[in-house]
């Protein structure tokens, strides 16, 4: 039997109404899952207000709420508890009712503007090889060693992570990876876990529609280093000018790499080719099957990370040369007539950039590249004339189309980033609302040997319009498109 006094501890109380001894059978702050004893935790979000659903709450069971400003009508035989954030106080709970699973295995946070899910991803793939029973809480997918399930977010709420963790303890995990995004840091839902170390990517234009400034988006990045504990330790990327901030207050044992600056992990690249990379890591050298000086960072920093974690560096060199591509982050086909189609999840200015002059580097400029990009609606509008100003300042044809549109008018979105398209790149641009029209013309424009990326939505499979999600997977539809143009 579990109480609500246990599972308070070490949450900042401001009053209680009732008493806190009873037993209690499960927790959620949405109403509509509440049944019959349950634990309710009013959440104020961006959309809607946890605070008005307490009266929905209780006549659907619920035995406590958990509330930052106690309700005007108090029921008899309700226990009220008055917190100062009912975010933090349900990464404790969470983590408390499910006794502290990320204090039983190894867990590490991996933040940063890009490269978040392919770190966590490829660090997963690496230890499994390793002989280790690993978790992963990513983007992509959430792995309890080999049984998976299907990711929401980025950085899910904290009563799923400690779901999942818990699992993971019970199946035998020995380390965690996990996507830690600013979303997730700003609504407390890293709160009361136990970190074994933190990653730090990079800082570029993202999620400001949320942030609002790009100072308070590092800063809340920061904060993640600022929590780690003196046990941990924290890995930064010493070429991001925001590296060296991470670190500022950390407690954590600070540790760096980089292709450019003196650090703990250098890497040199000495092949960049379409079939993979040799890196000169630490003065060995190394073949991998990743392609890009994007991925060269993410390569460094599970390098670092193996390292930091006890591995041996020729056994990390070793199980790095057989690590493969993560779902939707510069996936590629080629087609019989020599067509080269690459997916990439790249939907910030700066990962749109770097794919696109990773492609630049190691084509022969004989053939044309050809970039199919988009933008989300209800998401950071800046962005949008920058994504098109990059996409075609670095292609040779760009056609602007649909991402997930969610419920704003693509054409709307599509018409702002147009205003990014610098005059003497009109006539290599055009404008199909259609994503998948707009990847069929992609394949129809392509002569043999030519480049296609199709970037925004990666691994992604479906498309959101006005609040529904159609089936739509790039990969698999331009492995059709090209199949039909070759017959």
């Amino acid at each position: 039997m579990i109480t609500l006094k246990d599972i308070l501890y070490k949450v900042a109380i401001e009053a209680v109404k009732g008493s806190t001894e009873i037993a209690i059978e499960k927790m959620d702050f949405d109403s509509r899952k509440i049944a019959n004893n349950d634990v309710f935790i009013a959440i104020r979000g961006a959309v809607s207000d946890g605070h008005e659903f307490i009266e929905k709450a209780i006549k659907n069971g619920a035995i406590a709420i958990i509330c930052d400003t106690f309700p005007d009508a108090i029921e008899v035989g309700i226990t009220y508890v008055q917190v100062k954030d009912t975010n933090k106080a349900m990464a404790f709970m969470a983590a408390n009712y499910f006794d502290n699973p990320s204090k039983n295995l190894k867990l590490i946070g991996i933040t940063g503007t890009n490269g978040k899910t392919t770190i966590a991803s490829l660090l997963y793939q690496l230890f499994k090889k390793a002989g280790f029973k690993v978790g992963l809480l990513s983007t992509v997918k959430i792995l309890v060693d080999d049984k998976e399930y299907k990711a929401t977010h980025t950085t899910p709420d904290s009563i799923t992570i400690n779901f999942f963790l818990n699992e993971m303890v019970a199946a035998g995990v020995d380390y965690c990876f996990m996507e830690v995004s600013s979303h997730g840091i700003h609504q407390k839902r890293t709160d009361a876990l136990y970190f074994e170390g933190g990653i730090f990517t990079n800082l570029s234009h993202d999620h400001l529609d949320y942030h609002e400034t790009f100072a308070e988006y590092r800063d809340v990045k920061k904060s993640f280093f600022d929590h780690l504990p003196k046990t941990a330790f924290a890995l930064v990327n010493k070429d991001d000018k925001n590296g060296d901030v991470m670190l500022q207050n950390t407690q954590a044992k600070k540790r760096t790499y980089s292709l450019k600056s003196f650090s703990d992990y250098k890497a040199q690249i000495l092949e960049n080719q379409l079939s993979g990379l040799l890196l000169k890591i630490n003065d060995q050298e190394v073949w991998v099957r990743l392609i890009g000086t994007f991925n060269a960072y993410n390569l460094l920093a599970i390098y670092g990370a193996a390292i930091e974690l006890g591995l041996e560096s020729i056994e990390v060199l070793r199980l790095l040369s057989e690590l493969e591509s993560v779902s939707g982050r510069f996936q590629y086909i080629v087609s019989d007539k020599n067509i080269t189609a690459i997916v990439d999840y790249a939907h910030t200015p700066d990962a749109l950039e770097n794919v696109l002059k990773t492609i630049n580097d190691i084509r022969t400029k004989n053939e044309q590249l050809i970039t199919v990009v988009g933008c989300g609606g209800d998401r950071d509008k800046t962005k949008r004339p920058i994504m098109a100003d990059i996409a075609t300042d670095l292609s040779d044809k760009v056609l602007l189309t649909s991402d997930n549109p969610r419920s704003e008018n693509p054409e709307t979105i599509i018409a702002e980033m147009e205003t990014g398209v610098a005059p003497q790149n009109y006539k290599k641009t055009v404008s199909i609302i259609d994503r998948k029209q707009a990847i069929k013309a992609a394949c129809q424009l392509a002569n043999p040997n030519d480049i296609i990326l199709i970037a925004g939505k990666g691994h992604e499979s479906y498309q959101e319009i006005q609040g529904i999600r159609h089936d739509f997977d790039d990969m698999k539809i331009v492995k059709e498109i090209l199949d039909q143009l070759q017959k």
